[in-house]
């Protein structure tokens, strides 16, 4: 886009290109998407990004984004406290809620442990669920994804929890429902196996 000459557009695409997931064609896209925007709409815009900035913050028991103190589903009285599950990110929240099944709450890490990139444990929200754990904590489960980075995210946190007396858990890990045999890898086809079930 830089010879269009309209270096707003550019600065605007360069922005966008910054969110994950987005390259520098989708971002010039987005930015012409913008510039095709009514004034009306190009404020609600603007002010829903400012929003964001300003009225949503962290739970306190959690970690999950929320605009009070304390989220939703930690403030649901019907939710199991006894049971935490540990996520990389609030998306994985909304993953959970979306079966409909987990009736228990959360913990959200806001990132993984990654020596190369340069994050170590202090930079995640491990102190925050360490602290929570009490005796009325009968479950941790952690449900981070099964990279090198969720693994080794997942035996450090359950190194720390084990002396705290509270059973840990993983996620199992297998041969997707719908999924062909013949299409899974070998660590997909190990991990089915090493989680089978009676039936």
């Amino acid at each position: 886009m830089a010879d269009t000459g309209a270096l707003p557009l550019v600065i605007l695409s360069e922005q966008f290109a910054k969110l994950p997931g987005i390259g520098m064609k989708t971002a010039q896209r987005l930015a012409y998407a913008v510039m095709s925007m009514s004034d009306e709409d190009a404020r609600k815009f603007s002010d829903a990004i400012l929003s964001v900035k300003k009225d949503v913050g962290y739970c306190k028991v959690c970690c999950n984004l929320t605009e009070n103190d304390i989220c939703p589903i930690c403030d649901d009285l019907n939710r199991d406290k006894s049971l935490i599950c540990v996520v990389e990110s609030p998306k994985d929240v909304s993953a959970f809620e979306r079966t409909n099944e987990y009736k228990g709450t959360y913990h959200v890490l806001h990132g993984l442990i990654s020596p190369i990139n340069g994050i170590g444990p202090d930079d995640i929200r491990i102190k925050e669920l360490l602290s929570r754990v009490d005796g009325n904590t009968s479950e941790i489960i952690m449900a981070t994804n099964p990279t090198v980075e969720g693994e080794a995210t997942a035996m450090y946190t359950a190194k720390l929890l084990k002396p705290l007396g509270v059973r840990v858990t993983r996620l199992a890990f297998g041969i997707p429902v719908g999924g062909h045999l013949e299409f899974a890898d070998e660590v997909t086809l190990f991990k089915a196996l090493e989680n089978r079930n009676d039936m």
